[in-house]
């Protein structure tokens, strides 16, 4: 065993209806009003009911995963030694970044809140959309996007999350064509995600202006733990925060590479906190040879923390 675990959070596409009752009947400290009135919608209705298409909207997602992620952080977090590193997918970085004391949970979920929106209206301003390559690796999807770029496409590598997971977006013409053209390409095959716009490209652009003007004057405060951003796949920097989050729009996730690098670090063991177990799958793929474990309920919290103190 290595010094420590690592705390993983998902992104967006971990949500489905229904999700977090018992995270709803437990914290109504948290989850109720007060998240209510930061949001402008009732997050309990919108988890527990949906509809679906209500639910995976972006600016309704990426609040609800931030609030169930967090609610299940306290509950491991009070009974389990603290981590030695945090990371988090995509909007995950902010459950993150706040599990790690940057921000209070009030300020995380503004944040959050701030930033689907920002999305939401950047993704809706030109059709545009993302594919998941399988068969392929990170080198070869950078070859595609390069060449398509250079016959006056717009096509980029968005998520390099673990060996054989890679996701490309773009405009919506270069995304079809990537479909179509898969096996000629070299790529076994081409999946368009179900997603509102090519995030983490430079189709983000304005909705990173937008997140800027929302981070500008909020308080950061040093992390207990190192939390590794996204986009350089290293420590957070603690004196640039705003420009290392709104760059996170605009560049890929770099989710393998910091795993590798969290094990590096020390990090023998990693777990997933919140909805679905997508990070426990990016880390078993990752660093094959580190202890997951995947805190989906509070029940699980309970499992996992009782696991982490026997093996530390």
């Amino acid at each position: 065993m290595s010094d420590g675990y690592a705390v993983l959070f998902p992104g967006q596409g971990s949500q489905f209806v229904g999700m977090g009752a018992d995270l709803f009947a437990a914290r109504p400290d948290l989850l109720g009003d007060a998240a209510d009135e930061i949001l402008g919608w009732s997050l309990r209705a919108t988890c527990l009911e949906g509809p679906e298409e209500i639910l995976t909207r972006t600016d309704r997602a990426q609040a609800a995963l931030f609030a169930l992620s967090y609610a299940l952080w306290e509950e491991l977090a009070g009974r389990a030694p603290s981590p030695v590193a945090a990371a988090g997918h995509s909007l995950g970085q902010y459950t993150a970044l706040a599990a790690a004391g940057a921000f209070d949970f009030a300020t995380g979920l503004r944040l959050v809140a701030a930033r689907g929106r920002a999305m939401a209206e950047a993704a809706e301003a030109e059709p545009s959309g993302m594919v998941a390559l399988l068969g392929t690796d990170a080198a070869a999807a950078e070859d595609i996007c390069a060449r398509r770029r250079a016959a006056g496409g717009r096509l980029w590598v968005a998520n390099v999350n673990a060996p054989g997971q890679v996701v490309v977006a773009g405009a919506a013409a270069d995304t079809a064509w990537l479909v179509d053209e898969a096996r000629a390409l070299g790529v076994r095959r081409a999946i368009p995600l179900k997603v509102a716009g090519a995030f983490h490209t430079p189709f983000m652009a304005g909705a990173a202006d937008a997140l800027a003007g929302a981070l500008e004057g909020v308080p950061f405060a040093p992390p207990a733990f190192p939390v590794w951003d996204n986009a350089t796949a290293r420590p957070f920097p603690a004196d640039d925060p705003v420009g290392t989050l709104t760059r996170q729009l605009v560049s890929p996730v770099r989710f393998g590479e910091s795993l590798e690098g969290m094990a590096a670090a020390g990090a023998g063991a990693f777990v997933h906190v919140g909805p679905g177990d997508v990070t426990a799958g990016m880390a078993r793929r990752s660093v094959p040879e580190a202890a997951v474990l995947a805190v989906t309920s509070l029940a699980e919290a309970g499992d996992a923390a009782g696991a982490l103190a026997a093996i530390q």
